[in-house]
């Protein structure tokens, strides 16, 4: 999956790049990390570490605030517990995200965070600041599951998935980076600059179904981030055996890696697509609103040059989705070192887009965010993983041939 990079108005800052001295992570501390612990989760572990059962609800809901509310990570600062019980804590638990290496802001605002997470692997995170509100894109994978042609994160194998803890870590070192968190005591900031979460970063969230929903009832959780679900995004390419899941156990919206309007297109760019084809996944997507309580599923469509960008496709692509509710995503493609394609010409993109709009759809073209940083739709890979293929060889692995 890929980062967003929705509509704004552009800003002249300069590029700029800030190498943090963290220190690495500790060996393993053998503690219980409370990050990314569901309610129930926590409430056990309190409990199991010798917290009475009839305090563990007050303490839960106690800690829970300093740490999701206040973003406090000291035992020591969480004063209105009792001195003993916060040593008790300390010597159980700690509060630990994963570790910020870099952070680069683009010419136009947008953030994009190197993380490392535990055995030294790295992903990325993007925020993308709009008037009004702000989009941060999570990843969910090192690596990914999938290997679409035209995603430069699609040619970085899967190392393994992301841990409930260090997805909802991707969120906390945002909002440190921001400024985004109350001081403790106080109700709340004044404005969030985090308004919404999307799971368009590094891998399919699918494939990680336990983790990434623990990890949204974390930040969906009304004392704590406290984010909408209708303020949460998850994209996928067409797992369609989890779909369902995600209605029932997440009820997020939901986001499709669309990007072709027959089997035979959507193969080559979105091989997934050979285990579910369009009419299956079509067919889960139809329920999906109802069983969710979402308003409308939004397609996610890459605009490639003489790929999947004709009138006929635009055509098919409405007929398609009719009795879904729906927007349709149009992106410019964003180049990477090696891409295999080009991004469609400006003219072809609106006139796709005017044929989906007088079907009655909304059809807003994506602006691309971030290009300058490596940071925009499709472009997403850890710093150290990036491949140093040539383009002949990507190309034939796109089933394109000698593509140069």
């Amino acid at each position: 999956m890929t980062a967003p990079a929705p509509n704004s108005a552009s800003n002249t800052a300069p590029i700029t790049q800030d190498v943090l001295t963290i220190p690495r992570k500790l060996p393993e501390t053998g503690l219980i990390n409370i990050v990314g612990l569901t309610r129930d989760q926590l409430r056990a572990a309190l409990i199991a570490a010798g917290t009475p059962e009839r305090q563990a609800k007050m303490r839960l809901g106690q800690i829970w605030q300093w740490v999701y509310h206040w973003g406090v990570r000291d035992f020591a600062t969480m004063t209105n517990l009792a001195k003993d019980y916060r040593a008790l804590l300390a010597e159980k638990f700690e509060i630990a995200l994963p570790e910020l290496v870099t952070r680069q802001v683009s010419a136009d605002g947008t953030r994009k965070y190197l993380i490392r997470i535990a055995g030294g692997h790295e992903v990325e995170v993007v925020y993308i600041p709009e008037e009004g509100r702000g989009t941060l894109c999570v990843s969910s994978q090192v690596g990914c599951t999938l290997t679409c042609s035209f995603c430069h994160t699609g040619t970085q194998k899967l190392v393994r998935n992301l841990t409930a803890g260090e997805i909802v870590g991707q969120v906390m070192l945002a909002r440190d980076d921001l400024g985004e968190w109350p001081e403790p005591g106080q109700g709340s900031i004044a404005e969030r600059r985090i308004s919404n979460v999307v799971l368009m970063g590094m891998g399919e969230p699918l494939y990680n179904f336990d983790n990434v929903r623990d990890a949204m009832k974390v930040v969906m959780d009304g004392e704590g981030i406290s984010l909408s679900r209708r303020r949460i995004t998850l994209s996928t390419s067409g797992v369609v055996p989890e779909i369902a899941r995600t209605a029932e156990e997440i009820g997020c919206l939901l986001a499709v890696s669309f990007h072709a309007t027959t089997d035979e297109v959507r193969d080559r760019l979105v091989p997934i697509n050979k285990r579910w084809n369009i009419e299956t996944l079509l067919g889960a997507l139809r329920d999906y609103p109802r069983l969710s309580n979402s308003e409308r599923i939004t397609f996610e469509y890459v605009m490639l040059k003489d790929v999947n960008d004709s009138d006929a496709d635009a055509r098919r692509l409405v007929k398609l989705i009719a009795g879904i509710p729906a927007k349709i995503n149009l992106i410019p493609f964003n180049e990477w070192p090696g891409a295999p394609y080009q991004r469609s010409d400006w003219e072809r993109i609106e006139a796709f887009a005017d044929i989906v709009y007088k079907a009655g759809y909304a059809s807003p073209i994506r602006t691309p965010r971030g290009e300058d940083i490596m940071a925009a739709c499709g472009q997403l890979k850890s710093a150290t993983e990036r491949a140093r293929k040539s383009r002949a060889v990507i190309a034939a692995e796109a089933g394109l041939g000698g593509a140069a």
